[in-house]
């Protein structure tokens, strides 16, 4: 056992976050503590970036015609998505895809503007500064878990009409609406999982050893 492991109960902690982690849709009104959600933020700002580069950037959307611009946004492209989807249209509309309108707080988060100056680690992957901020979302999103809040990542929008809404330079780039916010409880398993619209694949079918679709022995 590695001398630098926590203690059983601290790892049950974290390994129970990452399994109780859901993308929620229904929210509560009550405020988030400003601490509480200061916190929030730290633990994202403390996720691992390629080239420490820190590329994310998070907008908190306080104005209230604001929010409705950007939930406007998203019903848009969610007419046009379901559209897009042919027989599962009908069953698409019957999801909840988001909850902008219900949770005290919407963040925007978003890639910083002059990215191209940072070349370590992305010189041939420059991608990579959307995965260093996709780290980002994914500790805020464990960290909210743990403190009981719920968060939903909203992906549907046109990315350069969000940028011209918010005033984001020509380089940067929106990449997710976050609704974050108390929940009532958090659901059994991932709400598309619940309402039979994906399954969960078998691990062992997504793993491989040394070459591609080569089973692991």
């Amino acid at each position: 056992m590695s001398q630098n492991r926590y203690s059983d109960a601290e790892c049950a902690a974290v390994y129970r976050a990452i399994y109780e982690r859901r993308d929620m849709r229904h929210f509560l009104p009550a405020p988030i503590d400003p601490e509480l959600l200061l916190r929030l933020l730290d633990a994202a700002h403390h996720a691992p970036s390629v080239g420490f580069m820190q590329p994310w950037r998070f907008m908190r959307i306080s104005c209230p015609e604001l929010r409705k611009a950007i939930h406007a946004l998203v019903e848009q492209e969610r007419l046009l998505t379901a559209k897009a989807l042919d027989e599962r249209e009908d069953e698409f509309m019957k999801l909840k895809v988001e909850g902008i309108l219900e949770c005290p707080e919407v963040l925007v988060a978003a890639l910083c503007e002059q990215r191209q100056q940072y070349i370590f680690g992305r010189r041939t992957l420059p991608e990579m500064d959307l995965a260093s901020l996709a780290c980002a979302i994914q500790n805020m999103w464990l960290a909210a878990r743990a403190e009981g809040i719920g968060l939903g990542w909203v992906s549907m929008f046109e990315p350069e009409t969000l940028k011209t809404l918010l005033n984001m330079p020509e380089d940067s780039r929106p990449f997710a609406v976050l609704c974050l916010g108390h929940v009532d409880k958090f659901y059994d398993k991932p709400m598309l999982e619940q309402e039979q619209w994906e399954v969960r694949r078998n691990l062992n079918d997504l793993l491989f050893e040394n070459t591609w679709n080569t089973p692991c022995r």
